[in-house]
Parts: structure tokens; sequence; C-alpha cells
């Protein structure tokens, strides 16, 4: 486990204690091929924290980081270990959503908040809503739904969709078809963790698409849109996706074959607005690397809990009313527009960015304009909360 005691003060207990430092756990995922995701999550939070000198809304807080190994049955063994041993009262940090619903719904239960950098599966959005789960990313199908959009703009009348079989995957294809005014020409589910894309891009072949949809995060991203530009398929078909797919860390990890790739996100880093200007100047003088979504997600979920704990002046004896701050926090995200909606999913804008390059032979993306304008995820209205 890494502990990073950014705060004045030691360990105890009781984490209400005005002289002693909040504890906040982070369970995420820091290896296998994916391991850069939970890397600039945990990297975005940190720079929060030390922006704050080592508070979160002016409470002493320390970070508590484990690597789930994408491993749910981890995941939830260091959720119990946080919970039981070390007391914490806030837990965040995790990306896939197969670890997140082995996680999410049994620390709720068990009276900890818990804030959502990344994962935001339909189970937790909808009827399984819960006062103390909070995301401050997205519910899992919003950016596809964007895209769904974006197709049915565009024109693109024969399109082929594939993602892998686990719950982001499905709400991905979900999201895509719910706003794709037409009938996918193909439709496949790959393996988690799949590298060879042989199989799939026959298919595509013969499905003859004018456009490919796909949810490949991490190297699975990568694998596909080099085998893809290999096929020669890109020079006639236009791939698309969502940032899951597409930050600057996997393009440029393909290279020239991912130029000209169309992703949707609700930030990017050439969002022109102040509040980005300077996360961006100050996440890459911290770490000499410019933030991908990951790193400002869990920018803005340090961000959310330190407006609650300035709030509640960092007594967490009430969570109720901790959550309660929380629901109505307010802070100043680089994305721009931000809020919770009835079931404590995000509020919020989707971009269309594109993946241009940039003079240096790097690839960027670039914001080609607004898809949705304060989007409300599709499972709020079976949210019994109010």
């Amino acid at each position: 486990m890494l502990s990073v005691p950014l705060a004045l003060g030691g360990a105890a207990s009781h984490a209400f204690a005005a002289d002693e430092p909040v504890r906040i756990g982070m369970v995420t995922t820091l290896s296998t091929k994916a391991g850069y995701l939970g890397a600039d999550v945990r990297d975005g939070f940190m720079l929060a924290i030390k922006q704050g000198g080592g508070a979160l809304g002016g409470v002493p807080v320390e970070l508590l980081v484990e690597d789930d190994d994408r491993d749910p049955g981890k995941g939830r063994e260091i959720a119990d270990r946080f919970i039981e041993r070390d007391g914490v009262r806030i837990m965040t940090g995790i990306i896939f959503s197969n670890v997140g619903l082995a996680v999410m719904p049994k620390v709720v239960k068990d009276g900890v908040i818990y804030v959502s950098p990344n994962s935001g599966p339909s189970q937790m959005a909808g009827k399984g809503c819960h006062p103390y789960h909070f995301n401050v990313a997205w519910q899992n199908d919003n950016l596809h739904e964007a895209m769904g959009q974006y197709a049915t703009d565009a024109g693109l009348e024969k399109v082929f969709i594939l993602a892998p079989n686990y719950p982001a995957g499905k709400d991905a294809l979900a999201g895509f078809k719910r706003f794709y005014d037409g009938e996918p020409v193909g439709e496949t589910y790959t393996q988690l963790g799949q590298s060879d894309y042989a199989a799939e891009i026959a298919a595509i072949r013969d499905a003859d698409p004018d456009g490919v949809f796909f949810f490949l995060p991490g190297g699975m991203g990568i694998n596909f849109m080099k085998q893809f530009h290999q096929s020669g398929l890109g020079e006639s078909v236009q791939l698309i996706g969502s940032a899951f797919s597409a930050d600057h860390k996997l393009l440029n990890a393909v290279g020239e074959a991912a130029e000209g790739m169309l992703n949707s996100a609700q930030w990017s880093p050439d969002l022109d607005n102040p509040v980005n200007h300077a996360f961006v100047e100050a996440y890459m003088a911290e770490y000499d690397a410019v933030p991908t979504i990951y790193s400002q997600q869990g920018y803005d979920a340090a961000l959310a809990i330190g407006a609650a704990l300035e709030a509640t002046g960092g007594d967490l004896s009430d969570l109720d009313a901790f959550a309660a701050a929380l629901k109505t926090a307010e802070f100043e995200s680089p994305r721009g527009p931000f809020k919770f909606g009835v079931n404590n999913f995000p509020v919020q804008n989707i971009y269309l960015r594109k993946a241009v390059m940039q003079a240096d032979g790097t690839l960027r993306n670039e914001v080609q304009g607004t898809i949705f304008t304060d989007q409300v995820d599709a499972y709020a209205a079976e949210c019994s909360m109010e």
C-alpha cells in the first residue's frame, strides 16, 4: 500500500477529529497494460492535495493508495481492509466497472462515501443509486451516446460497433445505439484484455461499413487501432470512439494510424477557460506530462471531496450531512459547467474531439464542437433519490 501523508499530524482511528488528517482510500488499477489509467487518476487527485498544502477544502488529508490489479476480488479485499483496519470513511479511485460493481455497492452499504473518478455503471445510476455514491466523471453510456448522436448527424448509415464483454462495454454499445438513428451493420463483444483483433477486422471488412465505433480502453485500443490501420480499412472507413480509447497517451502509442480519429469527451486539454488553463499548466509543471481525462477526473474527485470537507469542517461523524454537502458541492472544474444530478452523476457538456498531428510530430485532441449541453444520463429517471 502506498500511503501519501500529505498533511500534518499522525494517523488515527477517528477520521473526523479536527487535529488529525482525514483518511481517503484509493483503490485503483496501477498494474496491467491499463495501469496508467489509475496512475493518472492518482496523480490528478494528488495535485489537488498538493495545491491545498496537504489539505482539501482546508482540511488535512492522508491518501491511502492500493493497486487492484483490475481484479474485482482484490478490489473488494482492499476496500474491506481500508474500512476495517484504517477507518476510512471516504473512498475513490476505481477504473473498471467490473471492479466497481464488486466494491461500490458494498462500500456504501457499509456506511462509506464513494466518489468515483471513472467507473460509472448503469446499475449504480438507476434503481441502484445510493445517497453515498457519487461520480464526477460520467455514467458509462454518456460519451458513447454522444458518438451515436454524432454518427447520426454526420450521416453514417452503416456503422460497425464493438466493445469488450464486461459491464462498461455493454453500457458503451447500449449508449451508442440509444442515439444512433440506424441499425448497426455489425456488433460484437471482444474479450477484456484482448490483443489480437484479426477476426473482428475480418468481420468489419465483410460488413463494408462507412464507420466503426469502438470502445477499447488502454492497451486494447492501441492494438486495435494499429491492426485496423494495417488492414487498410482506415482509408475508407471513419474510426470513431470516445475519450476512453483516445487520450493522447493512447494516440501517440498508436502513432499516425490514429490521426483523424473522432471521439467524445467531457473535457479536453485545449478547452478554452481560465480554470482549465491553470490546471493543465500546473499538471505539466508537476508531472512533466499533458494531463489525460483520467488526470482531470482524479483532480475533480479531490475538488468535490474538498468542497464537502470545507462545508462540514472535516467532520465525518455525520455522513448524511457530508453526503448532502457533497451533493451541492460547488467547485471550479477544468471541464466548465458541472453539477450532480438527482442520482449523483454529472450533468455536463460533451464535446467532439479530433486527433490532430502537431508540428512536433505528436498527436493531440482538438475540440471540434459541442455534441450535448447539460446532458443527463439515461438512468437518472429510475433513481428514487430527490
